[in-house]
């Protein structure tokens, strides 16, 4: 073979080895060949003809095996899994069109309305930046003058919360109540918030032989000096007195007046009260005058102004999508924490300021995952923006109006098993989620993030389901982490994302500023409040069958039965009252009056803590006992 000859790959498979071995100096002369380079190593290092590739990844290999024996199965899935991918490579979807520049055209007849374009040209010369920063200036001085008048202007003492009241239930005040006097002889001067109307008890609340619960606790005044007993709710009694408003709150007065015998059930203002036919040593009665001023509650006025400062926002001013992001965050939280859901009041600056921080690096983290690809998709639809994610965004900040209905207090099982129509409502509401969620994994497919936004989320479910079975612990998902949760699979250019956004947003807001960034691990201590903790219940021996009519009222006992393991003394309730803390089997009622019923609950102690209460028992004026329904009692 000539110098100028050439090699061709035929010839080198189909060659022998011998000339391969006859011709090396052909091949080192033929550097520029890519075949020749490939038979120059092969003659150099012939031991290379034996090196194998290197083995396909496990995964590869029982891929292929499966697509040999099960093509059509193999096939399905393949498709399947395609589908879900999404398109290769990832794309972006293009922003929204918009839906109110609108053009109609039928025949002849031509109708154009340019909604959008017209509020974008005419408000142009509203988005000087010096113009913003002005109106902010002054935003925020009229927000503090605002917020003055609503909270700092009545003494602190003064306040009081929806729940308020002058006795603790069941043997919260101690023996004979003496932990809560003075019983009378004493005057208060309160102001209350708005909107205690809709403040209830979570739990059943035992007055008597009655249990009441979802209702605001108001017993008495129904007599003609509308006498209340110590443990109703104060602001409910003076919303149903008449002495408030459930809108604006308002300032009252009242009286102790000690002992008082049959408090009488009323209904006015929307509100029922109950009776309670036998002595109580505390009560309580309004004052015709208050000496307090300035009790008015604003927190509608704050509302209405903020609702329009952040539509001139979105429409008007036209700032840049971040700004706006950084204002709505900013109004949002400050709003719940000064107006609308304050923790205390007046409310604690200080905790305030410490939970903004924690705030507004979580809504960072929500700009970079989610707002960033949404909010500036709507720049030059303004009036489409304002819609989209301020009615959701205001609606997520007042969750504790606009979910106040849904018979949902805590995704907890025994919170959901106590209410009524918990279960139902928390149905309805995984249906519009799921639906929600389904609408935006079809978004999601079909840019090709799927898998990176499904791999996250299984990570997370999997945290979660370890931190749910941790022991002694329970896992509570506050609304505030539902929001964290559920932000980062919102940021694509789309009308529902936007309005997701909103409505996730403002209820990250409202439950941070009111209630805190509790942790997603609680206590089963924590939780329960004034629930029945479930303790060992105590057994009346005293029974319909054993009560002696005959024997006179003030020479009775009661007994019960003897102390069980793990317990050191009884607590005994007389009419809502603790009368007896100790080791005895029995309890005399010559103290008490025989003309009235009494209302007798017995509960375990120990090293002074005290267990679950039993249902009342009665006894009557004419000597009849009742005996108590079985369970316990709050």
């Amino acid at each position: 073979m000539s110098s100028g000859s050439s090699v061709t790959a035929g010839s080198v498979n189909h060659g022998s080895t011998h000339s391969l071995q006859q011709e090396p100096i052909s091949f080192l002369n033929r550097s520029s060949s890519k075949t020749s380079l490939e038979l120059r190593a092969l003659t150099l290092e012939p031991e290379l003809l034996a090196t194998s590739p290197p083995p396909y990844p496990w995964y590869h290999r029982a891929r292929r095996q499966i697509s040999i024996r099960h093509p059509r199965t193999y096939a399905r899935l393949s498709r399947f899994f395609l589908y879900w991918r999404g398109p290769r490579p990832k794309h972006d979807i293009s922003y929204p069109r918009p839906w109110l520049d609108i053009e109609f055209h039928w025949r002849r007849i031509n109708i154009a309305l340019p909604i959008e374009s017209t509020i974008r040209r005419t408000t142009k010369p509203f988005r000087n930046p010096w113009l913003f920063v002005i109106l902010s200036a002054a935003y925020i001085i009229g927000f503090a003058f605002f917020a003055r008048a609503q909270s700092f202007l009545t003494p602190s003492d003064a306040y009081i919360t929806c729940t308020s009241v002058y006795w603790e239930s069941n043997n919260g005040c101690g023996l004979d109540g003496q932990n809560c006097g003075p019983f009378s002889d004493s005057s208060f001067d309160f102001r209350c918030p708005a909107q205690c109307s809709t403040v209830v008890l979570e739990n059943p609340r035992t007055v008597g032989d009655e249990q009441v619960d979802f209702v605001p606790l108001i017993v008495g005044g129904g007599d003609v000096n509308r006498t209340y007993r110590g443990d109703t709710f104060i602001c409910a009694a003076a919303l149903q007195a008449g002495l408030i408003s459930d809108n604006r709150g308002g300032c009252a007065s009242l009286s102790l007046i000690g002992n008082f015998t049959d408090f009488l059930p009323l209904s006015a203002h929307g509100l029922t009260s109950i009776g309670f036919p036998t002595v109580f040593p505390l009560s309580w009665q309004f004052n015709d005058h208050t000496s307090l001023t300035s009790c008015a509650d604003n927190r509608d006025a704050a509302l209405a102004m903020n609702i329009l400062v952040t539509f001139i926002l979105f429409v008007v001013l036209r700032p840049k999508a971040i700004v706006i992001f950084w204002c709505l965050v900013c109004i949002g939280f400050w709003h719940v924490t000064l107006f609308s859901q304050p923790q205390s009041n007046p409310p604690p600056l200080d905790v305030a300021f410490g939970t903004f921080l924690p705030v507004l690096f979580i809504c960072y983290a929500f700009w970079r995952l989610a707002f960033r690809f949404t909010l500036p998709a709507f720049d030059k639809l303004p009036l489409e923006s304002a819609i989209w994610y301020l009615a959701t965004f205001w609606a997520g900040v007042l969750t504790n109006i606009t979910t106040d209905k849904i018979p949902i207090d805590t995704l907890t099982s025994s919170s959901l098993q106590k209410q009524r129509g918990a279960i139902t409502a928390l149905v309805i509401i995984v249906i519009i989620v799921a639906a929600m969620v389904i609408n935006q994994v079809r978004i999601i497919r079909k840019t090709g993030w799927l898998p990176h936004y499904l791999a996250w989320y299984i990570v997370g479910a999997l945290v979660a389901v370890v931190l749910a079975c941790l022991p002694g612990l329970v896992f509570r998902l506050h609304h505030y982490i539902i929001s964290m949760a559920l932000m980062p699979g919102t940021g694509f250019p789309t009308r529902p994302s936007a309005v997701y956004q909103g409505f996730l947003l403002g209820m990250f807001l409202n439950g941070a500023a009111a209630f805190g960034l509790d942790s997603i691990l609680q206590t089963p201590a924590e939780l329960v409040q004034d629930a029945p903790l479930g303790t060992t219940l105590p057994t009346f021996l005293t029974n319909s069958t054993s009560y002696n009519v005959s024997i006179p009222f003030e020479e009775q006992l009661i007994f019960w039965d003897a102390l069980p393991d793990g317990w050191d003394g009884f607590s005994l309730l007389v009419d809502d009252v603790e009368r007896y803390v100790g080791t005895a089997l029995n309890f005399s009622l010559a103290a008490f009056n025989a003309s009235l019923p009494h209302f007798f609950r017995l509960a375990l102690t120990s090293s002074g803590n005290t267990g679950d209460f039993t249902m009342p028992a009665t006894v009557f004026p004419n000597g009849t006992w009742s005996d108590p329904a079985p369970g316990s009692s709050t």
